[in-house]
């Protein structure tokens, strides 16, 4: 699904959880008739407690809430946790159960990341209500208000009653949504989202923005796997005489042998001009894009498995103003991050070597696979 471009929209930055997470519990804290939750991973800890927590008193004070969870990442979510939620009053549907008898259809996985208040407010990035958000990831948010609303509600209304979200609810009447007034901000935004292989305008509209990128090029990704028209596309920018750079987590990763994999790319790109920096302070688990003044911020992490099979989406938002907040941004990480050199790159060590072949050859032939 392709929302339009509209304008008269406010986008607010919110990086690192101690920005976006306040952020969200006031707003679910505030709502008056719905609540619409989609997550990938919802664990039992500290903080699904406290987003349980919270959707339970607005159930209670009447608010209409929907949580949408994804089958597999959901699964260390307790049954106690999920009978709390129904015993509330709030709607609560899994997309995809694992089935064991159809292990292919079980790789489709729903990584979005989207809370909807009201029908007027909204909010998206790649959280998740677990307790390694708080304590060991950072992680961006975008606020989101105006006319692009409606796509996000829509977007959610597609996928709570799509045949793949397993349903001990009754089906939900979706009327059409009440026009939202533009508001005085007018910035341009579209929501954007993929399915898989199905329907990639994420990669789409991303690779169309590199192939026009005139400036500047910054991606940030936790997990860099990229594809070969992904990685020709950035060594052509770069060639072009581009800004390209990129901003991927260093030795604080949750999924080491993917970092490894990703940098056996890391040879050509630095000898074509792209400039790689790796996040030091914690792992960043991030995914924003800025091309000129055109930026993407959602859940899509730019990597075979995101792009071949994950229901993913982003807000694209076409602004000076915010274009310029995300550059900051981007800035502050770089100056946390240490910048990988070609000079020292080419003298890496041959355990660094055998790492790159070893998880890099892995990671082709499950792609191949797949």
């Amino acid at each position: 699904m392709r929302g339009r471009w509209q304008v008269g929209n406010r986008f607010t930055l919110l990086p690192e959880g101690k920005r976006f997470l306040p952020a969200l519990f006031k707003a679910i804290d505030e709502a008056r008739t719905t609540l619409y939750l989609e997550l990938y991973l919802m664990e039992s800890g500290t903080l699904a407690t406290r987003v349980i927590d919270a959707l339970c008193a607005a159930a209670g004070r009447g608010v209409t809430v929907l949580v949408l969870l994804d089958g597999y990442g959901s699964m260390k979510l307790a049954y106690s946790d999920r009978g709390r939620l129904r015993e509330a009053g709030v709607a609560l549907r899994f997309f995809n159960p694992l089935a064991w008898r159809q292990l292919g259809k079980n790789l489709s996985r729903d990584h979005r990341k989207l809370l909807i208040v009201d029908e007027q407010l909204a909010f998206t990035g790649g959280f998740g209500a677990v307790d390694s958000f708080v304590e060991a990831w950072y992680e961006v948010a975008v606020r989101i208000e105006g006319p692009v609303v409606a796509d996000w509600v829509g977007l959610f209304a597609q996928l709570w009653e799509s045949p793949l979200t397993r349903r001990k609810t009754a089906p939900r009447h979706w009327p059409s949504p009440a026009p939202i007034a533009p508001l005085t901000e007018n910035m341009r935004g579209r929501m954007i989202s993929g399915r898989g292989h199905r329907y990639q305008a994420i990669r789409h509209s991303l690779h169309r923005r590199i192939v026009a990128a005139e400036r500047r090029l910054w991606l940030c990704t936790p997990y860099f796997v990229p594809t070969f028209s992904l990685r020709r596309r950035l060594i052509r920018a770069a060639r072009l005489g581009v800004d390209v750079r990129l901003l991927l987590p260093g030795s604080r990763h949750d999924h080491p042998s993917i970092r490894y994999a990703g940098q056996r790319f890391y040879a050509r790109l630095l000898r074509a001009g792209v400039r790689i920096y790796e996040f030091q302070p914690t792992f960043i688990h991030a995914k924003f894009v800025l091309v000129d003044d055109w930026a993407s911020i959602g859940s899509c992490n730019f990597d075979h498995w995101s792009l071949q099979w994950n229901l993913e989406a982003n807000q694209e938002v076409e602004d000076t103003g915010f274009a310029c907040d995300v550059a900051a941004l981007f800035e502050r990480n770089f100056a946390a991050s240490e910048e990988i050199h070609w000079d020292q790159w080419r003298h890496r060590p041959w355990t660094q070597r055998c790492r790159e072949w070893v998880f890099g050859t892995l990671n082709g032939w499950m792609t191949r696979l797949r």
